[in-house]
């Protein structure tokens, strides 16, 4: 009789992205995955082979639900500057009172892993392009809508809001001082001139 799937795959996904973003994938046994998406071994390895293949379908979850459903929402609802700063405000908001420190999978994935696995440092870079593309972009529309300096470049100014970004990301995860926080978001509001 063939193998049957008995569980809904967005879930298990779901649960183990969440299980790999609080230890990280190294720290993350099959145990823990087995305990966090409640599917036995069995048809754990019947349905992703192995640690690695859960992990990659689980980070590419993550990045739809965290990164790319996220960006366009916020595109689709603010005026171009509006958009870019709302970015940088709903990340320090996630860091809340320090207590979620998980930081981003991605970002935490790019630290980890990304030196290591050509594949997942495919995966991590892919994202963090439509992230500086998602930036680049807003200046541009801002530019085109007179709220941005036409003067400024676009890519280099994409380019190092993403930085900003990462090294927010990167923060977050050791509860800076609100002080760190609010400075990163001043020079965003900066770059793109909105005091």
């Amino acid at each position: 009789m063939p193998w049957e799937k008995t569980y809904n795959e967005e879930e298990v996904l779901t649960r183990a992205m969440e299980a790999f973003w609080a230890r990280g994938y190294e720290a993350t046994s099959m145990s823990d995955l087995v305990k966090a998406t409640g599917i036995n071994r069995g048809s754990m390895y019947a349905a992703f082979n192995d640690k690695r293949t859960l992990f990659i379908r689980a980070l590419t979850h993550y990045d739809q639900r965290h990164r790319a459903e996220y960006l366009r929402s916020v595109r689709a609802s603010s005026a171009p500057r509006i958009a870019i700063i709302t970015a940088f405000e709903d990340a320090i908001a996630t860091a809340g009172d320090g207590t979620d420190r998980r930081g981003c999978l991605l970002v935490n994935t790019s630290l980890e892993l990304s030196p290591h696995d050509a594949e997942i440092d495919n995966i991590v870079r892919a994202s963090f392009n439509e992230v500086e593309l998602f930036f680049r972009r807003n200046v541009e529309d801002g530019q085109a809508a007179g709220e941005i300096d036409p003067t400024i470049d676009a890519v280099h100014v994409g380019r190092a809001l993403l930085g900003l970004f990462i090294g927010l990301r990167v923060l977050m995860r050791s509860k800076p001082e609100a002080g760190v926080m609010t400075s990163i978001l001043a020079q965003a509001k900066t770059m793109v001139g909105a005091g």
